[in-house]
């Protein structure tokens, strides 16, 4: 069927009409409404390419209690997104081949998203040996990013072992930043400082993500390769990546990409004071201080993408004392209204930013060639439609995700997705 856009502000710009057929966009400007089998009034709508989240937990297979592929994808496209990368810490590990055609192919299935496999970097996450990193990106599934996210690939060894296998074919490791002998894994859980210990929580302090991260830079630099970091959390963090930018821009050959969280963007570590799981997230939530320097670096390009790390988790694993309770938050439905909130409502962010930080450039990094694209004549009709006017109170019941560990519940946000399309078929709104 034919779609008739009407009256979208394109990127935040003056309205026009958008008309796709055959999931592509056929024309822009004004164009007759009887024209299309199905007409949207848009009208007071912000148009925007749709979003692609790079760091997204579908825990399917394993903890299908929590999320599935399928879950997971309603949630995306009820956020705006028409893509998302699906990390590899499942149960069996997405670090085979096989492994990872069967997410391919899950995402296929639900058709509300493109799912597209996260491989691991090393085999069982273990840090170890290296997974099939050729064969996952051969595969069908088309792998290009690597993670053993929700742990660091902390031997230097391995790390520029996989910095340079990736290489050969264009990849990108995508590194959990935590030193775990400066922030254990498992039990550091606050930012440490004056907060962590009077809660008397487990401190992970910044530099054990810092340490990582110019580590990791110096290693892309010596192999010419590409590194992403992951939910970049601190100021520190930011300083290393503005000085490592620069560098690779002067010496080519090598890229340093970064992203951070919505949660990172506007929840400060004093929440954590009622000692609420829900708050429980890896990287913890840090200092204002931090979160300004983040949402600058956001701004100024220094960090490149906004991604969720959208981590469903069944109660039985949320609902217990602070230290036990398992690490992250929901992400995916609200992402675009928290960057909204924070970013466009300040004046740090034009509507034109907002699709470079959640749709472009994320696209860019992962190599998706049909997604963050701009919305022009003869491009896929990925799109998304933002009402930057409204204002709601989360209410986490009404969640598409199958978890309720949303750390928006009864926040007011502002900017709301109204419509999702994924090649011009609607996969959101009504």
């Amino acid at each position: 069927m034919s779609l008739l856009i009407k009256g979208a502000a394109v990127l935040g710009a003056e309205p026009t009409d958008v008309y796709v057929d055959g999931g592509v966009i056929r024309e822009i400007g004004s164009v007759a409404a009887d024209s299309a089998d199905e007409v949207v009034d848009a009208s007071g709508l912000v148009l925007l390419p749709g979003l692609v989240d790079l760091h997204t937990h579908l825990r399917q297979p394993g903890r299908e209690d929590a999320e599935t592929v399928a879950s997971g994808a309603a949630a995306a496209a009820a956020g705006g997104y028409t893509a998302v990368l699906a990390m590899a810490n499942t149960s069996p590990v997405t670090d085979t081949a096989e492994a990872a055609v069967s997410v391919w192919e899950l995402g296929r299935e639900a058709g509300l998203a493109d799912v597209f496999p996260v491989g691991a970097v090393t085999k069982g996450l273990a840090g170890e040996e290296l997974a099939e990193l050729a064969l996952m990106n051969r595969s069908r599934a088309g792998v290009t990013v690597f993670s053993d996210d929700g742990k660091c690939v902390s031997d230097p060894r391995v790390m520029r072992r996989a910095l340079e296998y990736v290489k050969a074919f264009g990849g990108v490791i995508s590194q959990h930043s935590q030193d775990p002998s400066l922030a254990p894994y498992g039990s550091a859980c606050c930012h440490e400082g004056e907060l962590s210990g009077r809660l008397g929580l487990p401190g992970w302090p910044g530099v054990a993500e810092e340490v990582i991260v110019a580590r990791d830079v110096m290693l892309a630099r010596h192999t010419g390769s590409r590194v992403h970091v992951a939910h970049a959390s601190t100021a520190g963090t930011v300083e290393v990546l503005r000085w490592a930018k620069a560098q690779a821009e002067k010496d080519g050959g090598w890229a340093v990409t970064a992203e951070v969280t919505p949660h990172h963007l506007l929840l400060t570590t004093d929440l954590l004071s009622g000692y609420d799981p829900t708050f429980k997230v890896n990287p913890p939530l840090r200092p204002a201080e931090d979160v300004e320097a983040l949402r600058e670096a956001l701004a100024d390009g220094t960090i490149d993408a906004v991604a969720t790390d959208h981590a469903p988790h069944a109660r039985q694993d949320k609902e217990h004392a602070f230290v036990d309770a398992a690490f992250g938050m929901l992400g995916l439905e609200e992402a675009l209204s928290v960057v909204s909130t924070v970013m466009v409502s300040s004046g740090l962010l034009d509507w034109a930013g907002v699709a470079r930080v959640m749709s472009t450039t994320p696209a860019r990094i992962a190599g998706l060639d049909g997604h963050g694209r701009p919305i022009a004549v003869g491009e896929p009709a990925n799109l998304t439609l933002v009402d930057p006017a409204a204002t709601y109170v989360v209410d986490r019941d009404r969640s598409l995700s199958l978890s309720r560990n949303n750390p928006w519940h009864d926040r007011k946000l502002t900017g709301r997705v109204v419509s999702t399309f994924l090649r011009g078929t609607q996969t959101y709104g009504g």
